[in-house]
């Protein structure tokens, strides 16, 4: 018997009926918004990582050499591919560009909760705006993304910020301080004792006394102490971009889950403004359920124009926010559903048929015999795929010029003339005969 790899899962049909339905509400909210799916590639050039993260990245790919000799990855995210997707089509792509994805992507990490080495994320981003109102967008459809999932702002929260705070506050302070290495310090913050974040932020290239002062400024989260901190156009400029996104995701219906919390910084370095996490607000689910912010520089780091971006990636299977809706109890319940079963005893496969493809034909999902099971046989089946109603097409019903409609949750049931089933009725059931 062989074993499945590690950090990989199977979704059986009830596991995946319920993830499915929770896909389809994320890209519903999405799609409300009016952004447009695409598709893309599971396989694209190593080069495309390394050029945005350095050798060291390959280590976490699954990277290798294909038949023709060239050095391809799986996808491990979907940031690089849309920006060579823009660089591409630039001209001829009316702005701003909204699009999103759902689609697996793989990354050779050690599995964790929350975390698999294939995973699903939708992703989301609009491309050729740097208004606040196109960072309040993203956080107003994630919001309500969730919320179409069931929760509500009892239970999530986004911690919001913004890189050109943390990057503006450290460059006016007067240390030789390695800007990145500090902002992926703050990023830790929160996983790591105080002490040791002190010490990071010394590696980087402050005094102890500057980190702490730092990390102080952060945590107090007073807007008008970090321009006066500062003293620079450039924080004053940030603090002010950052206010107008808040501003503008009140207006949006956002702005009641957004908390400023100036220690989120994300760790990826291409962010340039305003970034947010989002996070369990009990704390029972640790880890952060997604983030994301703007990135106006990655476009022209293909080799594109200058296009301003921002956007978010929410992972939908084998992440982290299945236990988020889990912990809230609004997960969806993981059990196929079936409308109809149509059972058939007896010579009575032609109008058996004709009923089912009938009721198909109306948008249900139907069920019919297909191994030629007894009538006990067919119930037990019937009962197992959660079928609402049994159409029982038997050669006595028949002589009569009948069917019988059976609901399953009560056991009732009663005869139906043919001709009047499925009649004018959609979704005809036992009630609209009783």
């Amino acid at each position: 018997m062989y074993e499945r790899i590690k950090g990989f899962r199977d979704f059986y049909p009830g596991a995946m009926a319920a993830h499915r339905q929770v896909v389809d509400t994320v890209e519903s909210a999405v799609a409300g918004y009016g952004f447009r799916e695409i598709a893309t590639p599971a396989l694209e050039r190593t080069q495309l990582y390394v050029d945005k993260s350095g050798e060291e990245i390959v280590e976490e790919l699954y990277s290798f050499t294909d038949h023709g000799g060239r050095e391809v990855s799986l996808t491990p995210e979907l940031t690089p591919t849309v920006a060579r997707m823009v660089v591409e089509r630039h001209q001829e792509l009316s702005k701003p560009i909204k699009w999103y994805s759902t689609r697996p992507f793989w990354r050779y990490e050690e599995p964790q909760q929350g975390r698999f080495r294939e995973f699903y994320q939708t992703n989301v981003d609009i491309f050729g705006s740097d208004a606040p109102e196109s960072d309040a967008e993203i956080l107003a459809v994630a919001a309500d993304a969730l919320t179409d999932c069931g929760l509500d702002a009892d239970d999530f929260e986004f911690r919001v910020s913004h890189r050109d705070i943390l990057g503006g506050v450290l460059r006016s302070m007067d240390a030789d301080v390695d800007v990145p290495a500090a902002i992926r310090a703050v990023d830790k913050s929160e996983k790591i004792e105080r002490a040791a974040y002190h010490d990071l932020l010394v590696d980087a290239g402050l005094d102890l006394a500057q980190a702490q002062s730092f990390a102080d400024l952060l945590d107090a989260g007073d807007l008008d102490a970090v321009v006066e901190f500062a003293g620079t156009d450039e924080v004053a400029a940030a603090v002010e971009n950052l206010r107008e996104v808040l501003a503008a995701a009140e207006d949006f219906g956002a702005r009641r889950y957004c908390t400023l919390s100036l220690d989120t910084a994300r760790g990826l370095d291409y962010y340039t403004g305003v970034v947010f996490e989002c996070f369990d607000s009990t704390g029972e689910v640790g880890r952060a359920v997604f983030g994301g912010g703007r990135y106006d520089d990655l476009i022209e780091s293909f080799g594109g124009q200058p296009t301003p971006a921002v956007g978010f990636a929410v992972g939908v299977m084998n992440s982290t926010l299945p236990l988020l809706l889990q912990r809230a109890g609004v997960w969806p319940e993981e059990a196929v559903s079936t409308d109809y079963y149509v059972l058939s005893v007896g010579d009575t496969r032609p109008v058996a048929a004709e009923v089912a493809r009938d009721l198909r034909a109306r948008g249900n999902v139907v069920e019919a015999d297909v191994a030629g099971r007894s009538f006990g046989a067919q119930m037990g089946y019937a009962d197992s795929i959660n079928a609402e109603t049994v159409v029982i097409v038997g050669e006595r019903d028949l002589e009569n010029g009948e069917v019988t409609v059976k609901d399953m949750e009560s056991g009732d049931q009663t005869a139906v003339p043919l001709a009047e089933f499925p009649g004018e009725r959609d979704r005809p059931t036992y009630d609209d005969y009783a």
